[in-house]
C-alpha cells in the first residue's frame, strides 16, 4: 500500500470519527489539520483531507488550496462531513464551491455526521436556530435535503455516521 495520510478537521467529531475509522482500514498516518503542514504532508503519496461543513464550505480546504501547487502530483481525495443525507446535486454543488479550477479533478466524498446541540458552541447553536426559523416559514415540500435534515435534528441528538460511509473512500484509494 502506497505512503497514505489522512488529514482531518473536526469541530464536534464525526469528521474525527470517519479519518480514525479510515486511518484504521488503510492502516496509515493520522493527523490534525491545524498540526500539519507542508513539510509533514509533502512525503505522502497520497493524501486525504476530510473536514466538516460549515456554510457550504469544506472545514481545512485551505491547507489544500494554500499548498496545493507543492501537492499537485500527489494523489488527493476530500470527504466532507455534514448532517443531510447524501445527495448528488449537494455533492455537486460542495465540490463546485470548494474545489473550484485547478482543484476541480480532486474526487470528493461525502459521509453524513451527527448533530448534538449541547457539544455546539452558544454561537453555532443560535446560528441554527435563527436558519430553522427562515426555513420553518418555507413549505415543507419545497425543503432542500439539508433544510429536511436541519428541521428534523434541532431539538434531538443525532448520529448517522457508520463506517460503511468510508467504503467508497477506500474502493477509490485501493483501485489506483
Amino acid at each position: 500500500m502506497a505512503n497514505i495520510l489522512v488529514m482531518y478537521q473536526s469541530k464536534y467529531g464525526a469528521t474525527q470519527k470517519y479519518a480514525e475509522w479510515l486511518a484504521e482500514k488503510l492502516s496509515c498516518d493520522l493527523i490534525k489539520t491545524k498540526d500539519a503542514n507542508i513539510n509533514k504532508v509533502i512525503k505522502y503519496d497520497t493524501i486525504i483531507l476530510g473536514g466538516g461543513i460549515y456554510a457550504s464550505g469544506i472545514a481545512g480546504i485551505s491547507f489544500l488550496k494554500k499548498n496545493y501547487m507543492k501537492l499537485k502530483d500527489k494523489k488527493i481525495v476530500v470527504f466532507a462531513v455534514g448532517v443531510s443525507p447524501y445527495n448528488e446535486e449537494v455533492i455537486k454543488s460542495l465540490k463546485e464551491h470548494n474545489l473550484r479550477d485547478e482543484l476541480s479533478k480532486i474526487p470528493c466524498f461525502y459521509c453524513r455526521g451527527a448533530w448534538n446541540e449541547e457539544k455546539m458552541s452558544w454561537k453555532d447553536r443560535t446560528l441554527c436556530n435563527m436558519l430553522k426559523k427562515v426555513v420553518l416559514k418555507k413549505d415543507p415540500s419545497k425543503y432542500e435535503p439539508w433544510e429536511e435534515a436541519l428541521v428534523e435534528a434541532i431539538g434531538s441528538e443525532c448520529d448517522w455516521t457508520s463506517e460503511e460511509n468510508i467504503n467508497p473512500i477506500i474502493k477509490f484509494i485501493e483501485a489506483k
